[in-house]
C-alpha cells in the first residue's frame, strides 16, 4: 500500500511539505516570542502531530502526507549532506575566538574521554539489563549514537536561554566536537557489528587519521577560500555564495572523498573564518553575512526538527511499529532516559576536576547546567536510521535491532528536547544563574533615566512644527511605557556603595564595557580603513584577552599587543644569516608599518571609548580610575609612534597618506549616494559615479602607497659626509657599499675594540656608552640621522672611546677603515673636511653641556661658520679667545704655567671663559676638559675651534649675519640676504685660520658647507657645487606657486570634504587655504618637511612611494 501510494506521488509534493514546515516554524517562533518555551520543542512536537495523523489515521494528509512520506523516507546519509554543513559553519562561525582557546581543553575532555565513558556505561546497560539479547558491539553502537550531545538541539536552546558565554561556548564547542565524535564512533562500532575486525593499533591509526585529516582539510578549505576572498572586492552576494559553497564542498570532499570525518571538517572550516576571516567581511556585508546565516540556520533547524517528529512518528505507528511485538518498549525507553542522565552526570562528575582546572574553570552551578543540557537531536536520529536501512540487506542487524535503534533513539530525542529543553531555563533561574548583578541593574536604571531625558530632548525638538503645530507630552508618555518607572530623582551608579566588593563589581564592569567600546572602535577604523584585516584580527584579540582580567588587574589590552610591535629575535637571526639583505629590509619596513597601525589605532580606540564613558557616566570616581587606566597604557604606544617619528617619519606619512586617501574615497561614494537619494541623480548617473570612484577604491587597495627603501646611491648621495666629497673620491670610498638595517638593541660596535670601519646613519637613532666617559651632563645619549660614528677613531688609529648601540631600527653604511684611509694625503681640502666631520661626534662625546641638545645639521652649521681648524708644531704656543671651545683631535699639548700633558682626544677652554659656561660643571666632566690661559704643542697639534658665543639656554645656535663669515676680500661672493639668513647661512668664505691655518681651509670649508647642506636638504641638493647666485640664475622665469605636495583646486565654491585628526601629532600644522592661488610659497615647500608627516594634507605621489633618503625630512629635536 505504502509502495503504492509513494510510487504515485509527485515529487514536487516534497516542496509541499518545505512551505508547510517553514509557516509553522513562523507561527511556532510568532506565538512563543517572549515565553520559556523553545519553540525546537514545540517544532518536535508539531512533526509528531503531522507523522501521526500520516502514519496512524486512515484519513491521511493528501499530497501533504506524500510529501511527508518523501522525506521521511529520504536516505540518512542525503540527510545529513543536506542539513548538517549549513548548522555548523553557522554555529562554529559565530563562536568567538578567543572562549574557543581558552575552552577548548573542557570541550575535547568532554567530547572525547567524555563520549567514550558514556559510550560503555549505556553499552553495558543495553548488554545486562535490556532483554534483547544483543551482543556487545551492537550495545556500544547503540551506546555511542546515544553518548553524543547534538549542536543542532543545543545551539537552538542556548541562542533562547541567554546563558553566560563560557557555558554556551563549552555547551555548543562540545556539542560541535560530539557530531563528529558520534559519526567515528558510529562508523567504528557499525564496521565491527558488520564483520570487520579492528586491533588497537589499527583503531587508534583509524581515529588518527579521521580526525586529524579532518582538522588539516577544514584548514586547507578555509586558506584556499580566505585567499580568495582576498581577490573578491566589495561584492557581498559572492562573498556570502562562497562561504555556503566551500562549506558543503568541504564536507562532501571530506565525507566521501577522503572517508574522514566531514563534520570535523566543517566545524574546523568554521572556527577557521571566525578566526581569520571575520575581519574580511565589513560593514553592510558584515551585516548580510550574518543575517544571511541566522536565516540558513532558522530555515534548516525549522525543517531537520519537524522531519525529526515525523520520523519518530513513523518509527512507532508505521507498518513495522515494534509495539505490535513489544508490550514493555516504553518502559525501556524511560530506563534508557534514566540511564542516558545517569552517564551524563557520571561523565561530567567524573572529568570535574579537570574541567574546573583548565580554561575558565567550571562551578558546582555550571557542572548542573552542563549535565541538565545535554540534548539529543537529528544527527543521532539520522545515524539510527542509517542502521535501519542497512538491516534490511545486511545479515548482521536483524530488522527488528534496526527498528529498535529507531525508536529508542527517537524516544531520547523526543524526551531530551521535550523534558531538559524546556526546564533547563526553569534550572538557571533556579541557581540563579539568569539574574543581572548589582552593577549591571544599576547601570540599566541609569541608562533608564537617560532615555527618559533623550526623549525629553527629542520631544523638545518635535514638540512643534509648521504644519501640524504643537503634540501633546502626556499622550506622548502613555506610549512610553518602558521609560514610566523610570521618574523621580537620577541615581548614579556608582554613588552610595561603599562596600569594597560592591566597589570592586563596579569596576569589573565599567572595564568590560569600557574594553568593548574600545572593540567596537576597532570594528569602525577597520570600515573606515585605518587600519588592516590583519592589524584588525590582531587588535581585537588583545580586547578579547584583557577581558579576562578585568576583575583582577587593570587594563591590559597593550600587554596582548606588545609582542606584535617589538621586533621578534628571528629578525636578529635573519640579519646574522646570509638571508637576502633587501628582503630582510622589506620585511623588517613592513613589520615597522604593522606596529604603527596597531600602536596609532590602540590609541585612537582608546580615546574614543574614554570620550563615551565620560559622556556617559560623568565623572564618577571609578570612571575616573578607569581612564586613568586607559592613558598609562597609551604611554609606551605615544613613546613608540615618537620614536617612529623621529626615525621613520615616512613611514608615517604612508600610512595616514593610505588612510585619508581611503576615507576622501569613502566619503565621495557617501556624497554621491546621498545625491541618488534625494533625487538629484538617476539610477545609471549614479552607478557610473558609484563604479569609478569603486575603481579607484580597488586601486587603493591593490596598490597602496608604499614605503621604498632608496637604492644605496640615492643614500650616499644624500649623505653629508659622503655626499659632500668630489665624485672620484666618494666613489672609492663607498663605491660597493650597500645599505644595511639594523633592529633594535643591535651593537654597532664596542668600546676599545680596533677601528675596523665607520658607520654611517641614514635613518634611525642609536645610543652610546663609555666607561671612560662620565654620562653626567649627558641626559639623551644619542646620536641620530646624519651621523658619522668611528670617524675620529679611524682617522688617528685609536680604538674605539665608546659603546654604539642602536636605539630603534636604524639604515646605515658600514665603511672599511682601509677605503677612508686610502683618500688620506690625497687632498688636502678632503683631509680636512674629514677631521672636520670627525670632530662633530667628538664635541657631543666630550662636552654634552653644550653641544648634546644640538640637531647635526646645528653642529655642521657651527664647523662651517663658525669654526677654524688648525695645526701647530712641536713647542708653539696658541691660546683660545673667550667664547671660543677647542677641541684636540691629534698631538699632545700642555698647558702654560702647570705644564699638564693633555692627549688627543680632549676639550679644551679658556681660563676667562664666558660665564654661561659654568666652568665649575665643564671641570667636573672628567680628564677630557681642560681649562688654561695658553696651550704649549708637545708635537705636531690639531685643533679645531668653535665660536660659541650665539649660544643661549637653550642650546640652539643663533646664526650669524654675513659679517659674521664675511673675513674675505673683495673679490668674495656676496653674504646671503637677511631674508635668507634665518633659513640657512649660506658659507661665502671662511674663518681666517689665527695661526698656521691650513693652505686648504677655505675647500675644507667648502666641503663641510655642502655637508651642513646636504643634512637640512638631503638629496634635493645636487651632486654639483653651484654658488646661490648661479643657481637663482640659472631658475627658469616661470613662477610656480604650487608646492609638489598639494594638488591645484580649482578657485570655486569651497566645501570641506574631510577632517581627519592625526593621532599622536606634536608638531604644529599650517594652515592652508585651499582655494587660494598659493598653497605654499618656494621657501615653504622646503619647511614643510618639518610637518607632521601623519597630517591629513598628505598628498598622493604618481608613483604612490614615499622615499626614504632626504634627511630633511628626519630633522626632528629630541625632547630636552
Amino acid at each position: 500500500m505504502d509502495g503504492e501510494s509513494e510510487s504515485s506521488s509527485n515529487p514536487t509534493d516534497a516542496v509541499l511539505f518545505v512551505g508547510i514546515s517553514l509557516v509553522l516554524g513562523i507561527a511556532s517562533r510568532h506565538v512563543l516570542r517572549g515565553t520559556r518555551v523553545p519553540y525546537t520543542v514545540a517544532l518536535l512536537v508539531l512533526g509528531i502531530a503531522l507523522g501521526s495523523l500520516e502514519y496512524g489515521t486512515s484519513h491521511r494528509l493528501g499530497k501533504v502526507g506524500d510529501g511527508i512520506r518523501i522525506w521521511a523516507n529520504i536516505d540518512p546519509d542525503l540527510l545529513l549532506a543536506v542539513f548538517l554543513p549549513a548548522l555548523l559553519f553557522e554555529s562554529s562561525f559565530s563562536m568567538e575566538v578567543h572562549q574557543i582557546k581558552k575552552c577548548m581543553a573542557q570541550m575535547i575532555i568532554l567530547a572525547g574521554p567524555g563520549v567514550l565513558i558514556s559510550t560503555f556505561i549505556l553499552g553495558a546497560a543495553l548488554k545486562l539489563l535490556f532483554p534483547y539479547d544483543w551482543s556487545w558491539k551492537t550495545s556500544l553502537l547503540l551506546g555511542g549514537l546515544l553518548s553524543a550531545t547534538d549542536p543542532v538541539a543545543v545551539v537552538a536552546l542556548l541562542k533562547e536561554l541567554g546563558a553566560s558565554k563560557k557555558l554556551s561556548t563549552i555547551i555548543e564547542g562540545e556539542a560541535l566536537m560530539n557530531d563528529g565524535t558520534a559519526i567515528v564512533v558510529y562508523t567504528l562500532f557499525f564496521r565491527m557489528v558488520t564483520g570487520s575486525t579492528f586491533s588497537w593499533g589499527t583503531i587508534i591509526k583509524f581515529l588518527s587519521q579521521v580526525s586529524l585529516g579532518a582538522v588539516g582539510m577544514g584548514i586547507a578549505f578555509g586558506l584556499a577560500s580566505y585567499l580568495w576572498l582576498g581577490f573578491i572586492f566589495n561584492d557581498t552576494v559572492i562573498e556570502i555564495t562562497l562561504t555556503l559553497a566551500v562549506s558543503y564542498l568541504a564536507y562532501f570532499v571530506a565525507q566521501e572523498g577522503a572517508d574522514i570525518s566531514g563534520v570535523l571538517t566543517v566545524m574546523t572550516l568554521g572556527m577557521f573564518y571566525a578566526a581569520v576571516a571575520r575581519t574580511a567581511f565589513k560593514g553592510e556585508g558584515q551585516q548580510s553575512l550574518h543575517h544571511f546565516w541566522e536565516m540558513v540556520a532558522y530555515i534548516a533547524n525549522t525543517l531537520i526538527f519537524i522531519l525529526s517528529g515525523v520520523v519518530i512518528a513513523e518509527g512507532i505507528l508505521g507498518g513495522d511499529s515494534i509495539l505490535k511485538h513489544e508490550e514493555n518498549v516504553w518502559g525501556y525507553l524511560i530506563l534508557l532516559y534514566a540511564f542516558l542522565q545517569l552517564s551524563r552526570a557520571i561523565v561530567v562528575g567524573s572529568l570535574y576536576p579537570l574541567l574546573s582546572y583548565f580554561g575558565y574553570g567550571l562551578d558546582w552551578k555550571e557542572a548542573i547546567v552542563l549535565v541538565w543540557s545535554g540534548l539529543r537531536g537529528a544527527v543521532a536520529l539520522s545515524l539510527s536510521l542509517s542502521v535501519k536501512q542497512s538491516s534490511d540487506t545486511s545479515s548482521y542487524i536483524t530488522r527488528e535491532t534496526g527498528t529498535l535503534f529507531v525508536f529508542f533513539t527517537g524516544g531520547t530525542v523526543f524526551l531530551t528536547l521535550i523534558i531538559n529543553g524546556s526546564t533547563t531555563q526553569f534550572v538557571l533561574r533556579m541557581l540563579q544563574m539568569d539574574k543581572l548583578s548589582a552593577a549591571k541593574t544599576r547601570i540599566l536604571e541609569y541608562t533608564k533615566f537617560e532615555m527618559m531625558r533623550k526623549a525629553l530632548e527629542a520631544f523638545g525638538d518635535l514638540v512643534d512644527d509648521e504644519e501640524l503645530g504643537p503634540a501633546d507630552w502626556p499622550t506622548v508618555k502613555k506610549y512610553i511605557t518602558s521609560l514610566q518607572d523610570s521618574e523621580g530623582e537620577r541615581i548614579h551608579p556608582h554613588t552610595g556603595s561603599e562596600d569594597n566588593n560592591v566597589e570592586h563589581m563596579h569596576l569589573s564592569d565599567i572595564r568590560i564595557r569600557f574594553l568593548n567600546g574600545v572593540q567596537a572602535a576597532y570594528w569602525v577604523m577597520l570600515e573606515e580603513g585605518r587600519i588592516t584585516q590583519f592589524t584588525a584580527n590582531i587588535l581585537m584579540q588583545s580586547v578579547d584577552e584583557a577581558l579576562d582580567f578585568v576583575s583582577s588587574r587593570p587594563l591590559c589590552d597593550w600587554n596582548g599587543l606588545k609582542a606584535n610591535v617589538h621586533f621578534p629575535n628571528y629578525y636578529k637571526f635573519l640579519q646574522a644569516t646570509k638571508f637576502p639583505r633587501k628582503l630582510v629590509t622589506y620585511f623588517t619596513v613592513e613589520r615597522l608599518e604593522s606596529a604603527c597601525y596597531i600602536s596609532a589605532a590602540f590609541l585612537r580606540a582608546h580615546r574614543i571609548a574614554r570620550q563615551q564613558l565620560h559622556d556617559f557616566i560623568g565623572d564618577s570616581e571609578i570612571a575616573l580610575a578607569i581612564i586613568n587606566e586607559s592613558e598609562t597604557e597609551g604611554e609606551e604606544a605615544k613613546k613608540f609612534l615618537e620614536d617612529v617619528r623621529t626615525t621613520f617619519p615616512q613611514v608615517l606619512r604612508v600610512l595616514k597618506t593610505r588612510q585619508v586617501t581611503y576615507s576622501v574615497l569613502n566619503h565621495l561614494i557617501e556624497y554621491v549616494q546621498g545625491l541618488e537619494k534625494s533625487g538629484i541623480l538617476e539610477e545609471k548617473e549614479l552607478v557610473h559615479l558609484h563604479d569609478a570612484v569603486q575603481t579607484d577604491l580597488k586601486k587603493l587597495l591593490r596598490n597602496p602607497p608604499l614605503v621604498k627603501i632608496p637604492k644605496a646611491h640615492d643614500l650616499i648621495s644624500a649623505n653629508p659626509l659622503l655626499g659632500a666629497l668630489p665624485s672620484a673620491v666618494r666613489e672609492k670610498i663607498a663605491g660597493s657599499t650597500k645599505e644595511t638595517m639594523k633592529l633594535r638593541a643591535v651593537t654597532l660596535y664596542r668600546e676599545e675594540s680596533k677601528a675596523n670601519g665607520v658607520w654611517l646613519i641614514s635613518n634611525g637613532v642609536v645610543k652610546w656608552d663609555s666607561t671612560k666617559i662620565k654620562k653626567r651632563y649627558s641626559l639623551h645619549p644619542t646620536f641620530a640621522h646624519g651621523s658619522t660614528l668611528g670617524l675620529y677613531e679611524v682617522l688617528t688609529g685609536k680604538r674605539y672611546i665608546c659603546d654604539i648601540i642602536t636605539d630603534s631600527v636604524v639604515l646605515g653604511f658600514f665603511i672599511e677603515a682601509e677605503k677612508i684611509l686610502s683618500v688620506l694625503g690625497t687632498n688636502d681640502a678632503v683631509d680636512d673636511f674629514l677631521w672636520q666631520e670627525s670632530s662633530i661626534i667628538l664635541s657631543k662625546l666630550l662636552v654634552p653641556q653644550i653641544f648634546e641638545k644640538m640637531t647635526m645639521h646645528d653642529l655642521r652649521t657651527l664647523v662651517t661658520e663658525r669654526s677654524t681648524m688648525s695645526t701647530y708644531i712641536s713647542g708653539e704656543s696658541f691660546e683660545l679667545p673667550p667664547n671660543m671651545i677647542g677641541l684636540l683631535l691629534e698631538g699632545f699639548v700642555k698647558t702654560q704655567g702647570t705644564l699638564e700633558l693633555i692627549t688627543a682626544p680632549a676639550a679644551l677652554f679658556p681660563s676667562y671663559s664666558d660665564r654661561s659656561f659654568r666652568v665649575s660643571e665643564i671641570t667636573a666632566g672628567g680628564s677630557f676638559c681642560h681649562h688654561a690661559s695658553s696651550y704649549i704643542a708637545e708635537t705636531r697639534t690639531r685643533v679645531i675651534m668653535y665660536e660659541i658665543s650665539g649660544f643661549e639656554g637653550s642650546g640652539s645656535l643663533q646664526r650669524r649675519t654675513s659679517s659674521l663669515i664675511s673675513h674675505g676680500g673683495p673679490g668674495d661672493n656676496p653674504s646671503p640676504t637677511r631674508e635668507h639668513s634665518g633659513l640657512m647661512s649660506w658659507p661665502q668664505g671662511s674663518f681666517k685660520s689665527r695661526k698656521h691655518s691650513s693652505a686648504v681651509d677655505h675647500h675644507g670649508n667648502n666641503f663641510s658647507a655642502r655637508a651642513m647642506q646636504l643634512s637640512m636638504y638631503g638629496s634635493m641638493i645636487s651632486n654639483e657645487r653651484h654658488s646661490p647666485r648661479d643657481e637663482a640664475s640659472s631658475k627658469p622665469s616661470t613662477k610656480s606657486s604650487h608646492s609638489k605636495s598639494y594638488p591645484r583646486v580649482p578657485p570655486i565654491e569651497r566645501r570641506g570634504l574631510i577632517s581627519v585628526r592625526s593621532e599622536g601629532s606634536t608638531s604644529v600644522r599650517k594652515k592652508v587655504n585651499v582655494g587660494s592661488e598659493s598653497l605654499i610659497g618656494p621657501h615653504d615647500a622646503n619647511d614643510s618637511h618639518e610637518m607632521d608627516y601623519s597630517s591629513d594634507e598628505s598628498g598622493g605621489e604618481d608613483e604612490h612611494i614615499v622615499r626614504i633618503d632626504s634627511p630633511s625630512t628626519l630633522s626632528f629635536h629630541r625632547a630636552p
